[in-house]
């Protein structure tokens, strides 16, 4: 093996490489990794970490995943729809206060009513949004789970923005294994790895700026899992990525299995976001929220180690308790105003600035739109070389 210094300084690495990288523990081992990551961002992606402010649509959810705290089967949770206005409401906010892009998220639903619904909410947004400061409205990227081509078109039509237009669609681990444990519940509509694939297929053909991510940590997940990851993260040809630690839910389906330690699951997080920078370069990566379970610093920590994007709550404090896909999730009761001011000094006191008004996209999707690969010559996705 190479000195790590010399690794360090790579653009292109081995698997053996990889794993390496991702089991640093050594204290020193893991500044010098987040050192290069940190660096590697400056010179790809610039200074800027980019707000996706947060919407949380609704908690009603049609699948029963194994891990999640708002699956189908959690009975004890209130469910929940926010309002067309209420909706809007939060994207003005997102404008108004400089935002250049919001963040739909749900639990995942297929039926007409919903569908329409989005596709109002989309339309409404962008009218709203439209201002000097953002001549296309506010940039949108919406984390809805799978839904057909039609769909991902139709809510393309309707956003009025296609480009700065985002869809997240994490397939959590590359492992079949592993995927099926999380997601398979006897005589349940059951998910599959290759279908996952094939939504993100759909939604690059549709001209999305495509978003994908694992989690982190997952009980009996190895390093060459997480290789493996990465990997398809390439093969993908992924614009932006959003992954974090695997965390229990009391209303999951999991709890039995436990967790990760936190200081040693929290280190294996930021390894794989510094490792992800590195390797793939000039994308978007978000500090995850749930970063902060781990760590009181949690995502300001994940900028240092590579991330340029961050998710600030918007959702109306009367509905986020609501919305917990993991335990103990912070700032449930933070208002948007207060918090954002805060959350600006902490991205500062990194070495960073924030991109108010600008979309930030992935450096990787602007080159790709430049050359005309948006529409013709897509790369396909080996939905089958998992």
């Amino acid at each position: 093996m190479k000195s790590l210094e010399t690794l360090l300084k790579q653009t292109v690495f081995s698997d053996e490489e990889i794993v390496y990288l991702l089991g640093l523990k050594d204290e020193q081992d893991c500044r010098a990794l987040q050192k290069a990551a940190y660096e590697r961002t400056t010179e790809l992606m610039g200074s800027n970490v980019y707000y996706r402010g947060l919407i949380e649509v609704s908690n009603v959810c049609t699948s029963d995943c194994r891990y999640c705290g708002i699956r189908k089967d959690n009975h004890s949770v209130p469910r929940f729809e926010m309002t067309k206005e209420e909706i809007v409401g939060c994207a003005k906010f997102a404008a108004d206060h400089g935002y250049g892009s919001i963040c739909l998220q749900a639990g995942e639903r297929n039926d007409p009513k919903f569908i329409e619904f989005i596709a109002d909410a989309l339309r409404a947004i962008h009218a709203e949004t439209i201002s000097e400061q953002l001549p296309n409205g506010v940039g949108i990227t919406l984390s809805l789970g799978d839904q057909t081509k039609e769909v991902y078109e139709y809510w393309a039509q309707s956003s009025g923005n296609r480009d700065n237009l985002r869809y997240l669609a994490r397939f959590e681990t590359s492992n079949h294994e592993l995927f099926d444990f999380l997601h398979h519940t006897p005589k349940k509509k059951n998910k599959h790895l290759e279908h996952r694939l094939q939504c993100l297929q759909w939604l690059r053909e549709c001209g999305y700026q495509v978003g994908t991510g694992v989690m982190i940590g997952i009980p009996g997940q190895t390093l060459h899992d997480l290789c493996a990851d990465i990997r398809l993260f390439q093969k993908i040809d992924a614009d932006m990525i959003g992954m974090g630690p695997y965390l229990m839910s009391e209303g999951a389906d999991l709890k039995e299995i436990g967790q990760m330690e936190a200081k040693q699951l929290f280190r294996l997080t930021l390894n794989m976001i510094a490792v992800t920078r590195l390797v793939l370069g000039n994308i978007n990566v978000a500090a995850a929220t749930a970063l902060q379970v781990l760590d009181p610093e949690g995502r300001e920590k994940g900028i240092e180690h590579g991330a340029n994007v961050i998710m600030p709550n918007l959702t109306p404090l009367c509905y986020r308790g609501d919305y917990q896909l993991y335990d103990k999730k912070p700032n449930l009761t933070d208002d948007p105003s207060f918090f954002a001011a805060g959350l600006q000094q902490r991205i500062e006191s990194r070495g960073r600035t924030v991109g108010f008004n600008q979309s930030g996209s992935s450096r990787k999707w602007l080159m790709r739109k430049e050359a005309g690969l948006q529409q013709s010559a897509v790369k396909q996705i080996p939905i089958k070389a998992v």
